[in-house]
């Protein structure tokens, strides 16, 4: 009775975040619309790639390296607004994919709340700090962290990291070393690398159920999304038109992956992510080595 209690208190902040984070959205989109400043780009692209990347997200693969080629590719979203984009434009998502899987998985509260915190801990500072670097250095880190990201997933596929254990919550030193990982990842999340592929190596490592990893991953994100995108929103740095369809069509993608698809083959879609993830880190850096290349010849 007493985890239920805790989990419903958490439930219900994530509501009052949520509202934050509307009351916020609502804010920033009277000024952009005061002064008719809202994107052209294609609608129907932002839709499917809300509801495509959430509808991926939910089955635990992650969505920024999907969104983010999306982006690229179609030219949706400007460089510099991408990784607002992609944290306030799935706010609302998150809060979604929480609710499911902390009320469908019983984790250990210790060890969700200790981890989900630790995340938006790092979330606040990596925002605060991404929002304001200059578009060549956002081009850089995140070619960097879905280099990362990549590596990751194929180390995975190569069965390189252990399947885990059959633990529901961590104890003593293995706790905090996850908690300090989710730190950082919680920081990563801002600059464009999902949290869910090293999270979940870690809780692997450390050897907890597979099943509790998506508790924990769908919380950390739930909590530290809104507010990382309540402080991209403040800083303008964010593609309004992409934030708002996103959230809509993205939702939709949530509630159609976790109760309408079970059987789809998880191998395969793993597969397609680390080609995604490669491809768009390619196009990123070839980005920065074209800004920096502009860079030069302007001086």
């Amino acid at each position: 009775m007493e985890n239920i209690s805790i989990k419903t208190i958490f439930l219900s902040l994530l509501v009052l975040s949520g509202i934050w984070f509307m009351i916020v959205l609502i804010k920033q989109l009277r000024k952009r619309l005061a002064i008719n400043n809202i994107e052209t780009e294609s609608s129907i692209g932002l839709g499917l790639t809300g509801f495509v990347g959430n509808f991926m997200d939910t089955l635990g693969i992650g969505s920024f390296a999907i969104m983010t080629s999306s982006f690229k590719n179609f030219k949706l979203v400007e460089d510099k607004k991408i990784p607002g984009t992609l944290n306030a434009g799935v706010a609302i998502v998150c809060i979604a994919q929480a609710f499911i899987f902390i009320k469908a998985v019983p984790v250990d509260t210790t060890t969700l709340m200790s981890m989900i915190f630790s995340a938006l801990a790092g979330a606040l500072i990596g925002a605060r700090i991404v929002s304001k670097m200059k578009k060549k250095t956002i081009q850089l880190t995140m070619t960097i962290a879905l280099a990362i990201m990549g590596l990751t997933l194929i180390l995975g596929k190569m069965e390189v990291f252990p399947v885990g254990g059959n633990a529901m919550g961590l104890e003593g030193w293995k706790l905090v070393v996850a908690c300090i990982a989710n730190f950082l990842f919680g920081a990563l999340n801002t600059v464009g690398v999902g949290l869910f592929a090293p999270c979940m190596v870690t809780v692997y490592l450390l050897g907890l159920n597979p099943a509790a990893t998506f508790p924990i991953m769908m919380g950390s994100t739930a909590l530290l999304v809104p507010f990382a995108g309540i402080k991209f929103l403040k800083e303008d740095v964010v593609s309004m038109k992409g934030t708002i369809l996103m959230n809509i069509c993205g939702t939709i993608g949530v509630f159609v992956a976790a109760y309408l698809v079970k059987s789809l083959d998880l191998n395969l879609l793993q597969y397609l992510i680390i080609f995604v993830v490669a491809y768009t880190t390619w196009l990123m850096g070839k980005s920065y080595l074209i800004s920096s290349k502009e860079i030069v010849s302007g001086e």
